[in-house]
């Protein structure tokens, strides 16, 4: 018992040991000071410099307009959050939509080899598209709604899922399958037991892409045409000149990016793990 107790003691004091390695010795505090000195060589240089604001803002009036954006109430003109959430929801609704059509579409056209050849050079030439050019397109036949961001999105993260769900399909080792075959596994089973989790890693690294694709199609879309969301915010700023509000806009589209990358690396490390420590182990 008493073992037990020393035991419990020593490790209560370690922890705060640990944590302070943990803390000390990650990559963030190094990530955080860089930032800093941005930020203080940003305004040291606008101030000295004498830079009018309708160039280059400071980071005192972004923050301000960043303050200014999120306290005001959704109905205020001023507010970010109405248009946020527009955004949010068109980069949402465009990802989970190309994430299933390029998904399930990279892998029928690996499953079936003359099926790639004879599309697959379409689909390139199309993915070669400026997505630019296509957005007014999306306007004209789906009108000013959500319906062309959505479509924009989900365009521009259907071909990166697509290639990567293809990639995935051919990583199979073949042998595998042959001898699930030889066990009499089902296609079904071979599907879902082997073909998947072998292309889990290339999917994760496509749906890395995606999550950042996803809402530059939306901004893309709202550049086009819009009354509402963050894209048309921003072209509204930058034709008035306000500056340091174009610069809080593309904080938070930085800020939402980061954000959706962070949920895939959440996700990934839970449902790929695997080859999250066969990477560390190889480094």
């Amino acid at each position: 018992m008493q073992q037990t107790d020393r035991d419990a003691a020593l490790f209560q004091a370690s922890r705060p040991m640990r944590i302070l390695r943990r803390v000390a010795g990650g990559d963030g505090i190094i990530s955080f000071a860089i930032l800093i000195a941005i930020l203080l060589s940003w305004q040291a240089a606008v101030s000295l410099l004498d830079v009018p604001a309708f160039i280059l803002p400071a980071p005192t009036e972004v923050l301000a307009w960043l303050i200014r954006g999120f306290s005001a109430a959704p109905d205020d003109p001023v507010s970010f959050w109405p248009h946020l959430g527009v955004t949010l929801w068109e980069a949402l609704v465009g990802f989970v939509a190309g994430v299933i059509v390029g998904v399930l579409l990279g892998f029928a056209l690996a499953h079936w080899p003359r099926a790639e050849r004879i599309f697959y050079p379409y689909i390139q030439a199309f993915n070669g598209l400026p997505k630019i050019a296509i957005a007014p397109l999306m306007v004209v036949w789906l009108g000013f709604g959500l319906e062309p961001k959505i479509w924009m999105a989900a365009i521009l993260v259907f071909f990166p899922m697509m290639i990567n769900a293809m990639a995935g399909y051919h990583s199979v080792d073949p042998d595998r399958i042959d001898l699930a075959r030889a066990c009499n596994a089902t296609r079904t089973q071979i599907f879902f037991k082997i073909i998947v989790p072998s292309s889990l890693p290339f999917l994760f690294a496509g749906l890395h892409m995606a999550s950042v694709l996803a809402i530059l199609g939306a901004i893309v879309g709202e550049f086009v045409g819009a009354t509402r969301g963050l894209g048309m915010l921003l072209l509204q700023y930058n034709n008035n000149m306000q500056m340091g509000g174009v610069f809080a806009l593309l904080i938070v589209l930085g800020a939402l990016g980061y954000g959706l990358n962070l949920l895939m690396q959440l996700a990934e490390r839970k449902y790929c793990f695997w080859a999250r420590r066969s990477k560390t182990f190889g480094h």
